[in-house]
């Protein structure tokens, strides 16, 4: 089994990955500066290393960091990493923004969850419950950025040993996964959602309904709109409806949103996630 070393292994998604590996058998170093992550990771019986310790002779390094500390990170342990050495990176933001150094002989691969889909065939309770992943099954994207043909194997690996269970892999390239995320996840996704409950609010403190009630309404009407618009279920709303939907958009949506999703602008995106 490949060695792992995780930086951030203590954190909020450093965690889940961590434990995943150590239980998939990997000869696994948890690295966390953080007394809050140190003993997380001390109460599910994983033992911290030292940077060095960790970095010596690993195979795979994952940075489970915020994007923020991608950047300083990376710089300073990717010149001491053996050549062929594997980095993975759980999000596109900071190697869109070009803050990776620039070593020839290591591999950088990133990979990112989709979270378990809206509509799913569960039967178990718990896995109802999970909109994060790790107990429901979920897809997820990885992208070989650099390094050998042979190396994506070993990353998707390590990939779908932290994010199991795992209902299909998508392989895209590094651009199209910023497209991605930040692109449609938090510049399209997110900001809608954001306005939806915006105008639940709106529509008690303006309009004096009943907060519970106008919740009830938007959420079922997201759960059968969700379905119909995504190919769950038959797309039959009325002619009526969709005339008004047409007549909204002009007034709810941007005629240039798409802009949101060219490569210049979440490469603007990028770089403030990075930057803050």
């Amino acid at each position: 089994m490949h060695s792992v070393a995780v930086f951030g292994a203590g954190g909020k998604m450093g965690f889940r990955v961590t434990s995943k590996i150590r239980d998939a058998g990997y000869d696994l170093r948890a690295v966390e500066v953080s007394e809050a992550g140190r003993t997380r990771l001390a109460g599910a019986g994983i033992e911290t290393v030292e940077q060095d310790a960790a970095l010596a002779g690993a195979k795979v390094v994952v940075l489970a960091l915020p994007d923020s500390l991608i950047g300083p990170v990376a710089g300073n342990i990717v010149p001491r990493l053996d050549a062929g050495t594997i980095v993975v990176i759980l999000d596109a933001a900071a190697p869109y923004a070009g803050v990776l150094p620039q070593r020839e002989d290591i591999t950088y691969f990133l990979g990112h969850p989709c979270h378990p889909p809206l509509y799913a065939d569960l039967d178990d309770s718990e896995q109802r419950r999970d909109v994060h992943g790790g107990v429901a099954p979920q897809a997820i994207i990885c992208a070989l950025m650099q390094g050998p043909e042979a190396h994506y194997a070993i990353g998707r690996e390590i990939c779908e040993i932290m994010w199991s269970p795992i209902l299909r892999v998508h392989r895209v390239t590094t651009e199209q996964l910023a497209i991605l995320e930040p692109g449609l996840s938090e510049m399209i996704a997110m900001p809608f959602v954001d306005v939806m409950i915006e105008a639940v609010e709106l529509c008690a403190s303006r309009y004096g309904i009943p907060r519970e009630a106008a919740f009830d309404f938007m959420i079922g009407h997201l759960n059968v709109e969700i379905s119909m618009w995504f190919g769950f279920t038959p797309k039959v709303p009325s002619d009526a409806a969709l005339r008004l939907m047409r007549f909204a958009r002009g007034i709810v949506v941007r005629e240039d949103w798409d802009r949101a999703l060219d490569p210049k602008v979440v490469r603007e995106a990028s770089e403030l996630i990075v930057n803050g």
